[in-house]
Order: C-alpha cells, then structure tokens, then sequence
C-alpha cells in the first residue's frame, strides 16, 4: 500500500507560506521561492542574534569612553583604574551610569585616577 501524503504535504507548505507573508514578490507567493527564502532569512536572523551582542558591546563601550574622557581619562585607563581599585561592574551598567547618573560616574572616575597614581 502506497503513502499518500497530500494532507501532510498542504500543512508543510502552509507553515512556510504562513512564515513568508511579507515577503517582497514572487517570495511570498510561490512555495519554492518561499522556502529558499525563508532558510536565507532563517540563517540571517541566526548571525543577527550573534552580531546584536557585538553591537551592544561597542555602543557600550563608546558611551563609557565619552563619559570617560569629560573626567579626563580614556576608556582603557578607566577600565584599569577600575580593575586595580577591585570595581567589577559590567559595561552595559558602566554606560547607564555615563548616561543617567554623571555624578556616580565621576566618582568611578575619581576613584580609578586614584588606582591609577599608586
């Protein structure tokens, strides 16, 4: 007895079809294209995941150096500084204090310029 496998067969070409709405084109209209499509866009989705990390991390570190260099230090400096005086704060809240809270930052500052001259 052969398989038919019609029911199955329409289901998996819904779900991709389903996942290619919006898709510019023919993309979104005829299943094979679809489907080479939607791997592409599997496939970007998946390195996009890994170069947000990256991204966060420069931005990150961009907005430290600024906040660093209106105290007078670079960023690589103030990240010894801070290093040798024993503050393990993370980047991303290393930024959010840059941002929000200069005082706070000034005085991560201060006491990296004193880690420093010892």
């Amino acid at each position: 007895m052969r398989i038919k496998r019609a029911v199955n067969a329409q289901k998996k070409r819904r779900k991709v079809m389903k996942l290619a709405k919006g898709y510019y084109g023919a993309k979104h209209r005829l299943y094979r294209l679809a489907k080479t499509q939607l791997l592409k866009s599997q496939y970007y989705a998946y390195v996009g995941r890994k170069q947000k990390k990256r991204d966060f991390r420069s931005l990150w570190i961009t907005r430290i150096n600024a906040g660093a260099r209106l105290n007078g230090l670079s960023y690589s400096k103030l990240m010894h500084g801070l290093k040798l005086s024993g503050i393990n704060l993370n980047r991303k809240m290393l930024s959010e204090l840059a941002i929000n809270d200069a005082k706070a930052f000034s005085a991560l500052c201060e006491q990296a310029k004193k880690a420093i001259a010892k």
